[in-house]
């Protein structure tokens, strides 16, 4: 499995700390920045990962930002794409398994880095159902025109 990562200046850190996690999982994952706390817009990295991620050069996308809402917001406008801020791992199993989540985000305000891993950890490692589920997300894909 290959991530497509990304942050802005309030997301950073917390993206460095999960990139550890991903190499302790035996992941690929391309790290388009931020590196640091310089103030920078979030959209710019919320729409490479997203752009990676709906182009089928990654396999799924995780963004961080003080909340998680913005880059949601941004990574959302790329065709293809579906992701929510994320805040516990019940939410992560069942985005995964029902919705098909393919990009996560995280707050790095409102989440403790170790819940950050856990739900991290449970994203990429829980599968999608397909099923009824498969049907809903293509009634997604039919609202983006695809």
């Amino acid at each position: 499995m290959k991530i497509a990562l990304g942050a802005d200046h309030a997301g950073y850190q917390l993206k460095d700390s999960l990139k550890k996690l991903l190499d302790e999982m035996g992941l690929t994952y391309e790290d388009f920045g931020t590196g640091n706390g310089q103030s920078v817009d979030y959209p710019d990295f919320a729409r490479q990962v997203a752009e990676g991620v709906a182009s089928g050069a990654f396999d799924r996308g995780i963004l961080v930002c003080g909340t998680g809402v913005g880059m949601a917001i941004a990574a959302n406008k790329v065709p293809g794409v579906r992701s929510a801020p994320i805040v516990d791992t019940d939410t992560a199993k069942l985005s995964r398994e029902h919705n098909d989540l393919n990009v996560l985000t995280l707050g790095a305000r409102v989440l403790p880095e170790s819940r950050a891993r856990d739900i991290v950890r449970m994203f990429l490692q829980t599968p999608f159902e397909g099923g009824r589920h498969a049907t809903r997300v293509q009634k997604i894909h039919g609202i983006e025109g695809n």
